[in-house]
């Protein structure tokens, strides 16, 4: 037996992939919750409903959902232009750093001014936390994944020591956070008394933003172009070197822009605790969606819900909230093998 790729991956091989690792993932997980003694119907039944079964849960969901869809789509932009960006954590804590600085009160504008100031200015911050990487990439040749990988760590070291000096808050009871960001400076909330803001709809339009560039310009025929084969773009006249800067300032611009909806949207100021590993998370949704912007919100929405639903299933079952992290990690696992074998199928001889 062999291995032989496909000449073309049909449409409906490419859907069945992703809905196939979920449910294998499902499967295996099922084994864990079998082993703790709850019920899998009941366990999985109660996941559900504590992630879509009430206004309260959904409106949860699609908030969890928000920084997913970013941070995934940051790494599929990325990835498409085989820039392994591992870093999209540090650059979302670059982008929620930059939002406290300048929608504390440093500027007195209103707030059509200053909130769109303060989230380009995010943006900016990942954006440009990604570049370094990216430039020792294609000058040098130095690894991106370890760089960004450990980028991650001194991002979150670099905020730390901020909130325990300049950037504490002086009424914060003593904990590590910043001083919170003006009322000018808030996402508007898009349901009345939920923590919903209007960071989804900016999540959704950039999806759809993408989807066009990626697949009616010039700019994503250049990404998928370098992605596939950087010495024929080369050869046949493209600016390498420019298209994988410019894919590094969106990668991370987009992850940045996470951090900084968290801030204005959700938390109102930072704390190292913002982010309970949204950028690795974006990985996984990124692979899920096969790096396709509209597929990253589902996915989005897939792994939110998983968190969510899997906190409300653990107070009513033996089963602990972690069976998400496993859940999301085999979900991942079982993408890879079954992208495998959508690329690929079996020969005798």
């Amino acid at each position: 037996m062999r291995l032989e790729a496909r000449p073309h991956v049909p449409l409906a091989l490419s859907l069945l992939a992703p809905a196939g690792a979920v449910a294998a993932a499902l499967l295996l997980c099922a084994l864990l919750v079998a082993w703790s003694g709850a019920s899998v119907p009941r366990a999985y039944a109660l996941m559900a409903e504590g992630a879509l079964g009430s206004r309260f849960a959904l409106t949860e969901t699609l908030t969890r959902a928000t920084p997913l869809i970013l941070t995934g789509l940051a790494a599929a932009v990325a990835f498409r232009a085989k820039l392994w960006n591992i870093g999209a954590e540090g650059q979302l804590y670059m982008g929620a750093l930059v939002a406290v600085v300048l929608g504390g009160g440093l500027f007195d504008l209103p707030s059509w001014l200053l909130l769109p100031l303060v989230l380009i200015a995010g943006a900016a911050a990942g954006g440009a936390t990604l570049l370094g990487p990216a430039v020792l990439k294609v000058r040098f040749g130095v690894d991106e994944v370890v760089t960004t990988l450990l980028l991650n760590f001194i991002v979150l070291l670099f905020v730390s020591m901020l909130l325990e000096g300049a950037l504490k808050d002086p009424m914060g009871m003593g904990w590590p956070q910043s001083a919170p960001v003006i009322e000018a400076a808030e996402l508007p909330k898009l349901v009345e008394r939920t923590r919903l803001h209007a960071g989804l709809l900016l999540a959704l339009g950039l999806a759809a933003l993408l989807w066009f560039v990626d697949t009616r310009t010039v700019w994503g025929y250049e990404n998928r172009a370098v992605g596939a084969n950087p010495r024929a773009a080369q050869f046949a006249g493209m600016p390498v070197t420019r298209i994988m800067l410019r894919t590094a300032l969106v990668s991370g611009g987009l992850a940045g822009l996470a951090g900084a909806a968290e801030v204005t949207g959700l938390k109102g100021y930072l704390t190292l605790d913002l982010s309970p590993g949204f950028g690795y998370s974006g990985i996984v949704v990124a692979m899920l969606a096969q790096l396709h912007p509209i597929g990253v919100v589902g996915a989005a929405v897939f792994i939110a819900a998983v968190f969510v639903g899997a906190d409300a299933m653990s107070r009513a079952t033996a089963v602990p909230n972690y069976i998400a992290d496993v859940l999301v990690a085999l979900s991942l696992l079982c993408m890879m093998v079954a992208g495998l074998l959508a690329r690929y199928r079996l020969r005798r001889g």
